[in-house]
């Protein structure tokens, strides 16, 4: 060892470094354990400031459309719009703020009137005040085109580190058209973007897709989010509902509801090859007296069907082969005793029919003719009977895809070890017979007459054709048969006749048509109100009409339920008369007329068209044949619409735009048919009333007036 090294100074020294090394681990140790224990909540706060991970990525929910594409409902963005006036004062644009309040509450009143410049001053100089850092300036979410009107004003068009203005962003559903089909479209909670009734929610899966990950780091005072997973947007369901026929089918019961101030109205359209449901209706009274679709009906209400179930009691006889067509009954003067209980027909105080044959028992609706026919073969084999409905498919699960669907529920009858019936009595077979002591929603009772339509195939009711995404369809739902043949096919020949001679000839005339043939059966029962019985309080009525169209090459069926209070109450006289309307409505569509065919060479050949939508007028002229100056050839039926008149004082047909009126204040619509008008009119947030029919003569609220909340403005018509 080299005499040089002093091991006594160089020995303590290392000594006294390795103790001082010693002593701040220690400290270290003991600060990291303060950190994680007596600290950890302020330095978990200060971590979230900095990064967050595992942030939940929603994707955009799938749309639903019609069966020709269009949109039934679809997701768009909305916002909630706030303020960080903490931000504001950190970036020194306080100034600024004070500088432009004024404008801004201006601005913010012009985009929202129904809330003064004062008030919104006001409100912000609060938040100011308290420098919030997440200030609602408005409490409701707003649509795209309104944000950016607010993102334009003064100070918020500054970047959100220099202005403190930011935003939550939302995916609301919306329908294009309206309430059209909503119950069977479903509805979605607003708020917590979750399926509440309908496709929406038996298809939710589908529709909401898959939530994506990311994680966010705050790099130089920015947040950077670096994704983990992608978010996978939800599939698009494509309906079988026609949203013509949807229209057609909601007015018709709308206005006959309207007429016999009725309670509940529903109507299904199904088409008879392919089981597919263009138009399915769920009117409503409400405390308002206004018409909406609450729950879905036409589904879920298991009510007793009354006459319309007779179709299937004949049916059974016949195609049992106990009698045919040429079955005499006495009904004697409409009122018999069965069982000790007296069975009445619709005329008994007029003296009843008295003998008849079988096809009549249905042509007039006869509750004897049918009862006493039934009663006469099954009177001791109820479950034959019983059995019979079934094999017709009337207790069918059809698999509905809305939530609330429940298959008809018929009773069968059973026997103990004596042999006797204990859920049976001897009035249950003949009041069974037509229609009462069943329970059967109007879907079910729909389907089976669709199946007499389809020489008794009958098939499965379809609401979904296919899923598709990004143009590929993922699945597709074909036409399911549910039963080949539920009859001979000599007796469903026999059925169809007969069921035409209903409307023809017998108590279904007002369903008919001169233009082309109707079948059916009307039905019109006592509603039961459980135990109070059917009389109690007043008689509640329940009427319907299920048939076809057009008789002699069915293609579509239809079922019409009505429920009202007291008299006067008539299936074919109500219920019928919407049929009507529905199958005249429809079969119009099918019409092809050409503008040649109707060529006068002495007369002027201008169309009158009325104002509104440029984009449908130019379409509609272009189809016709007519020549448009300055228009698209018709190639925006479904664009944007653009608002204006079709000049003709040059001898030709010109579109001329007007002059668009500002949002928040009431368009003009003179002149324009009712759909533009009300369109224009609700899109701004204004009720309408209509008076009459044709275009717009007078409009109650003048226009150019400020748009305020809860206007309702009438319209009349001619």
């Amino acid at each position: 060892m080299s005499s040089k090294f002093n091991d006594k100074k160089i020995l303590p020294r290392f000594s006294c470094l390795a103790v001082c090394l010693t002593v701040c681990a220690f400290a270290v140790l003991i600060k990291a354990f303060c950190t994680m224990t007596i600290d950890r909540d302020y330095w978990m706060q200060v971590a979230s400031k900095q990064k967050k991970d595992s942030v939940e990525v929603k994707p955009v929910r799938g749309n639903i459309l019609s069966c020709d594409g269009q949109l039934m409902a679809s997701s768009l963005p909305e916002f909630k719009i706030y303020m960080d006036f903490n931000t504001l004062k950190t970036a020194g644009n306080d100034s600024l703020w004070n500088v432009k309040i004024d404008s801004i509450a201006q601005g913010l009143n012009h985009i929202f009137p129904t809330k003064s410049a004062a008030a919104f001053k006001a409100d912000l100089e609060e938040g100011h005040r308290k420098v919030s850092k997440h200030w609602p300036i408005w409490d409701d979410r707003i649509d795209y085109s309104t944000f950016t009107e607010v993102k334009a004003l003064p100070v918020f068009n500054l970047s959100k580190f220099k202005s403190g203005f930011h935003w939550e962003e939302f995916n609301a559903r919306r329908r294009p058209f309206g309430s059209l089909a909503q119950r069977t479209v479903g509805d979605m909670y607003g708020a917590k973007d979750t399926a509440r009734c309908g496709l929406e929610l038996n298809y939710d899966s589908i529709l909401r897709g898959t939530n994506g990950i990311i994680h966010r780091r705050k790099v130089l005072n920015k947040y950077l989010n670096i994704t983990d997973t992608q978010p996978v947007n939800g599939a698009d369901i494509v309906t079988t509902i026609d949203v013509q026929m949807q229209d057609i089918a909601e007015r018709a019961v709308v206005d006959e509801l309207r007429e016999i101030d009725g309670r509940v109205g529903v109507a299904i359209v199904m088409d008879v090859k392919t089981g597919d449901i263009k138009a399915i209706v769920n009117m409503e009274k409400c405390f308002d007296g206004e018409y909406r679709e609450i729950r879905n009906h036409a589904v879920s209400d298991l009510m007793e069907p009354g006459s319309v179930f007779k179709t299937a009691s004949i049916m059974a006889v016949l195609n049992d082969g106990y009698c045919d067509t040429t079955e005499y009954v006495e009904t004697g003067g409409g009122v018999w005793n069965m069982y000790g209980r007296d069975m009445k027909d619709h005329n008994w105080r007029r003296g009843g029919y008295g003998g008849m044959y079988l096809p009549k028992t249905l042509m007039v609706s006869s509750n004897i003719g049918v009862s006493r026919i039934i009663d006469k073969y099954y009177h001791n084999q109820p479950e034959k009977f019983v059995q019979d409905m079934y094999d017709f498919g009337l207790t069918a699960d059809l698999h509905v895809p809305i939530p609330g669907y429940s298959p008809a529920r018929i009773r069968f009858p059973h026997k103990n070890k004596h042999g006797q019936y204990t859920n049976w009595s001897q009035t249950t077979l003949p009041w069974m017979s037509i229609g009462y002591e069943t329970q059967c929603p109007p879907i079910s009772i729909l389907t089976f007459y669709n199946a007499i339509a389809n020489n008794g195939c009958m098939v499965q009711p379809r609401f979904v054709k296919e899923i598709v995404k990004d143009g590929q369809v993922l699945k597709d739902f074909p036409t399911v048969v549910i039963n080949k043949q539920i009859a001979k096919p000599e007796v469903i020949k026999k059925m169809q006749v007969i069921l035409e001679h209903v409307v023809s000839q017998g108590l279904g005339r007002k369903a008919g048509s001169d233009k082309f043939l109707v079948a059916g059966k009307t039905g019109t029962a006592q509603m039961s109100k459980g135990a109070l019985g059917y009389k109690n309080g007043g008689t509640d009525y329940y009427l319907s009409f299920a048939g076809y169209f057009p008789a002699n090459e069915p293609r579509y069926s239809c079922i019409v339920c009505i429920q009202k209070h007291g008299l006067p109450a008539s299936g074919g006289g109500m219920s019928g008369v919407v049929f009507h309307n529905i199958a005249e409505g429809i079969m119009a569509q099918s019409l092809k007329l050409e503008a040649v065919d109707a060529r006068d060479t002495t007369g002027n050949m201008m169309p009158d068209v009325l104002n509104g939508n440029l984009h449908a007028a130019d379409y509609v002229l272009s189809l016709l044949g007519f020549s448009v100056d300055n228009g698209w050839g018709g190639a925006f039926p479904s664009g944007d619409p653009i608002w204006g008149f079709v000049d003709e004082t040059t001898g030709k047909l010109n579109l001329r735009r007007d002059n668009t009126t500002p949002s928040n204040q009431v368009p003009d619509v003179h002149g324009m048919g009712a759909r533009d008008a009300v369109y224009l009119m609700e899109t701004r947030g204004i009720k309408v009333v209509l008076d009459g029919t044709g275009k717009v003569l007078q409009q109650s609220i003048g226009a150019g007036e400020t748009i305020r909340p809860d206007m309702v403005c009438h319209l009349k018509l001619g």
